[in-house]
């Protein structure tokens, strides 16, 4: 009897993530970018044979042997808990397959069992660790998403043309959207021009970034605030940025709320 034959309760899971396959086999095959979806002390032996260890919070080990490493497409392995229950070790099969999409990839998980109250037992196991899976890759990707959102608050502070057009399609898409109060541009020839109108109307206007950026799955939020060329508040708010599979920004979305002694204006 084949391991087909007896693990015939299946678990599947599809999620995309905004990465390359490369970049996302890595965390296959490296031991630290393993443990940074599994947890602490976790490691992987990437060739066939080699020995998989995960340990849960708490201490809750699973272990585990490769069966197929078939980079960036697939990897194969066994999965049961140390302790024996409720999966033995090497009594359950995982596959996990990536496939591009676009620039994400796609990635298909299969859990297989011999018992169909056990698998049940893992689906939200696996919605949480692909979760976590998802945002380690994201983590990797966008490191430099801070750097990035000030690269983008001092590309509108840039007075000068010539490199405000060059600091702009360095960090941007040529399809990048902008949505505010005062902005509904498509693409970057629009948005340069828009950013020239501002700084015509608004001579030596500039923003900073307020505070720290917070990042998740490609999505950056950052506050500002706007100042005058004499260092007077104009505005404040908070940009909202979707970032790329490679790390450039493809939409803004910006929240403002006028300074206070404007209002009261």
């Amino acid at each position: 009897m084949t391991r087909a034959d007896v693990l015939v309760h299946q678990l599947h899971r599809t999620i995309v993530i905004e990465a390359d396959r490369e970049t996302v086999f890595r965390f296959f095959t490296d031991p630290a970018r393993w443990a940074a979806w599994w947890g602490p002390g976790s490691s992987i032996d990437a060739r066939p044979g080699g020995r998989i260890l995960i340990v849960y919070p708490g201490g809750t080990e699973a272990t585990g042997e490769v069966v197929e490493m078939a980079p960036p497409e697939q990897l194969t392995f066994t999965y049961g808990y140390a302790k024996g229950t409720p999966v033995a070790p090497g009594a359950s099969l995982v596959t996990i397959r990536l496939a591009a999409e676009g620039t994400a990839t796609r990635l298909e998980l299969t859990h297989a069992f011999a018992d169909a109250a056990v698998r049940d037992s893992h689906v939200q196991g696996w919605r949480y660790q692909l979760s976590l899976f998802a945002n380690a890759v994201a983590n990797e990707v966008h490191q430099g998403a801070s750097a990035l959102v000030d690269r983008w608050f001092s590309t509108w502070s840039e007075p000068d043309g010539t490199a405000r057009d060059s600091s702009l399609k360095s960090i941007a898409v040529a399809s990048i959207r902008m949505r505010d109060p005062y902005s509904a541009i498509d693409g970057i020839a629009d948005l340069l021009e828009h950013l020239a109108a501002s700084h015509r109307f608004m001579p030596g206007i500039r923003l900073e970034r307020d505070g720290d950026v917070r990042h998740c799955q490609g999505m950056a939020l950052a506050d500002w605030i706007a100042r005058t060329a004499d260092g007077q508040e104009r505005a404040r708010g908070t940009n909202v940025f979707v970032l790329d599979s490679t790390g450039r920004i493809q939409a803004v979305t910006g929240f403002w709320t006028m300074a206070k002694r404007q209002e009261q204006a």
